[in-house]
């Protein structure tokens, strides 16, 4: 009986293709920082050289990573380095790095303990982990999926179907419709992919009561609305353009009297329960019944990451649980019965290497430098003769030149000026320069650096109104 390969290609497994992909991961990690952050003209119109017509024999499998490395490359943003500050993408830390590596080699379903007793070991370990490190109630259950967004629709549908539980309906036998209905509250600065994620659970992006924010973002308390319960609220911990963070004893005071479901959207701002320092910004957050955050954003793991944190482990699973016949019992923890996918990528193997390498005071460090960071930008910007529009309290700066018009000038001149990355957003309606300080690299030295060339952008976008 033939054997081996039947295209006649060499296998992927080879030793010698493997070792040239890590030279080539190895030699673009090493020259990161020192390369502009934004890919040159050149790098770009490079890329069409990936634009050929699928051939019927396969091609050399050095050649194929060689074309990846040599053209693909040169055209990725530098988001791993130290001065990229744009969409609060993180960078990765190299122990991130290399576990996901071996992470691949491993190439492990975390589906099920049966599938890899190793992911699911580690996520036991991770789950004590984090919720000791973000100080969150002791039984609450930790769920890996892709990113924020979709920590926040599991962590909904899982609110929506007790909410529902507690009015008498099944929700995953019997469907939404002629559901008894229950209200939910967001905030005016609620993240868009928190109305996304309503509408990919069926609760619907406009269906629901807007609470007023005050000139940082921070959902006005003192304005919800006189419901009856139970109902759905969805607060912020650290919004996308200021950092601030939604008064959470209040909102929970409030529910308190009416039943219901209180969910966090803290994409990079949850990660502030682990600075002690920040204990003000986070007070009543532990009262949440749900709350969803990012690895990849300022924990610095590769993407994707995002995790969902819910209070009571059976909310999740009635939610998510599948059945089937081929299914074996198993023991601890089961992935795929508390998240929406069932083949999963084991992401707390990533988390495990990172925690473990920096300890409690090492994710605290990354914290309070990233946001030191941002307080020393803020500070050279504004002696500089630009506007800071937010408080500083984390790591986002939001920054204004004269007028709506010229901010877009200005950031249209830092991109194109290519050392370092930062991009547009509206705030009070005009545009700002947002300003997000995420990776692990980014030291004052850094950070001052950054500032020096904003102003300088800022002189030239000057000299020439």
């Amino acid at each position: 009986m033939a054997t081996g390969n039947p295209t006649g290609v060499a296998a992927g497994t080879d030793a010698g293709v493997l070792q040239a992909a890590a030279t080539a991961a190895l030699e673009y990690a090493q020259s990161i920082d020192d390369r502009l952050v934004v890919p040159d003209a050149e790098a770009l119109a490079g890329l069409a050289t990936f634009d050929e017509a699928l051939a019927d024999a396969g091609a050399d499998p050095l050649s194929t990573l060689r074309l990846l490395h040599d053209v693909g490359s040169p055209a990725t943003l530098a988001t791993t380095g130290a001065r990229y500050f744009g969409f609060v993408i993180g960078s990765a830390y190299p122990v991130a790095l290399g576990s996901a590596w071996l992470l691949s080699a491993w190439d492990q379903n975390a589906a099920l303990p049966v599938m890899s007793p190793v992911a699911a070991k580690l996520h036991d370990v991770v789950r004590t982990w984090l919720v000791d490190l973000l100080r969150l109630p002791a039984d609450t259950a930790v769920a890996f999926v892709t990113g924020a967004t979709v920590a926040n629709a599991s962590c909904l549908a899982a609110g929506r179907d007790a909410v529902l539980a507690g009015l008498g309906w099944d929700a995953q036998a019997e469907g939404l419709f002629g559901a008894p209905a229950f209200q939910v509250v967001i905030g005016e600065r609620a993240h868009s992919t928190l109305s996304k994620s309503l509408g990919l659970v069926g609760l619907g992006r406009e269906r629901v009561t807007v609470v007023p924010a005050d000139d940082q973002g921070r959902m006005r308390a003192d304005l919800l609305p006189d419901l009856d319960g139970p109902v759905l609220v969805c607060a912020q911990a650290g919004d996308v353009n200021s950092g601030a963070f939604d008064p959470f004893d209040e909102i929970a005071d409030w529910l308190s009297g009416r039943s219901g479901w209180l969910h966090v959207d803290g994409a990079f701002g949850l990660w502030a329960l682990a600075d002690p320092t920040r204990a003000h910004l986070v007070a009543g957050l532990e009262r949440a019944d749900s709350w969803a955050t990012d690895g990849h954003k300022w924990l610095n793991v590769t993407y994707d990451c995002g995790i969902a944190f819910v209070r009571q482990p059976a909310d999740l699973r009635r939610t998510f649980a599948a059945a089937a016949g081929y299914l074996p019992p198993d023991a601890g923890f089961e992935a795929m019965h508390h998240t929406p996918q069932s083949s999963q990528r084991a992401r707390q193997i990533e988390v495990w290497s990172v925690l473990r390498t920096l300890g409690r005071q090492g994710v605290a460090d990354l914290v309070v430098g990233a946001c030191h960071a941002a307080t020393t930008i803020a500070g050279r910007l504004y002696a500089g003769g630009l506007t800071i529009l937010n408080d500083v309290v984390l790591n986002q700066v939001l920054v204004r030149m004269v007028d709506g018009p010229t901010t877009e000038a200005l950031v249209a001149e830092v991109q194109s000026d290519g050392r370092i990355w930062c991009g547009p957003t509206q705030w009070d309606g005009a545009t700002a320069m947002r300003i997000s300080v995420s990776s692990w690299k980014t030291g004052l030295a850094d950070a001052t650096f950054a500032a020096d060339v904003i102003l300088d952008c800022a002189d030239r976008v000057h000299a020439r109104t």
